[in-house]
């Protein structure tokens, strides 16, 4: 095949070209909403006043910008290493590589009772207006935020999530990490995202779920204790004004529950 006549195009050609434009359309994606949109758009202007520096033959610049080529690929590693990063983990969550090295390898049960209680809590600080963040593992690893809170490893109650979150009580301020149906710790310190999709009406609890959701694939509840509305957050998109029903549904989608034991999670709470 050929394209006008004088171009061979070979069937291999058109899939390489769909695997490059999604693979752009995914990095914009990524990108859309930060800063680093502004970052690439100042070093895409710096490659073009470049070519023109070598089309029009500027000696005096040409060598300045062939003594800054040198450190172009450390310097964006350097600059976009958060969306790199995010790269990667998007690419590790692939089904056939999640499986293979970091199985979530959940007891059901167990599962179903720590959801049934978070969701009773949460629904009490909705009610109530108590401010609450909730993580949820799944499947990267959180060693590095359990580490700056208080550790707890034991089971999930509502009764719990009540003494962590009471405003009098100094672990409040911070969030919650669950695993496996466990609270691994509290007042754990999140990382705050800097994206400007997060509105202005978001407090500083949904700009650290968001922040976690970006570098995690963790699935964060929040409780705005202004408005008593409940968000969840996973990959750094946030839902907001979800239901207690809604809240259930998500919850046992993100943590993997099969069918029938979220059958079994929705019919118990009817």
């Amino acid at each position: 095949m050929t394209l006008f006549g004088i171009i061979p195009v070979r069937l291999l050609d058109f899939i390489e070209i769909l695997l490059v434009a999604y693979i752009l359309y995914k990095l914009y994606m990524m990108i859309r909403g930060t800063l680093a949109v502004s970052i690439f758009a100042g070093l895409l202007g710096l490659y073009l006043v470049q070519f023109l520096v070598n089309a029009t033959g500027m000696k005096i610049l040409q060598a300045t910008f062939g003594a800054l080529s040198d450190i172009y690929v450390l310097a964006v590693v350097i600059i976009f290493q958060p969306e790199i990063r995010r790269a990667l983990q998007i690419f590790g969550e692939n089904p056939l590589f999640r499986q293979v090295f970091t199985p979530m390898a959940y007891e059901q049960k167990s599962v179903v009772e720590a959801i049934r209680e978070a969701v009773e809590a949460v629904a009490g600080f909705s009610e109530r207006r108590v401010g609450a963040l909730l993580v949820f593992k799944r499947y990267a690893g959180l060693r590095t935020y359990i580490e700056t809170g208080e550790a707890f490893n034991t089971s999930l109650t509502r009764e719990l999530l009540e003494w962590i979150f009471d405003t009098h009580n100094l672990l409040h301020d911070g969030a919650v990490i669950i695993a496996e149906g466990r609270v691994q710790a509290a007042r754990c310190i999140l990382p705050i995202s800097k994206n400007q999709r997060v509105g202005p009406t978001h407090g500083l609890r949904h700009r650290a779920a968001v922040g976690l959701t970006e570098e995690t694939d963790a699935f964060v509840v929040v409780v705005s204790e202004e408005t008593g509305r409940i968000s969840v957050v996973e990959q750094g998109s946030m839902i907001s004004n979800v239901t207690v029903s809604e809240l259930r549904g998500h919850l046992s989608e993100a943590l993997g529950l099969t069918r029938v034991s979220a059958a079994a999670l929705a019919s118990s709470e009817d």
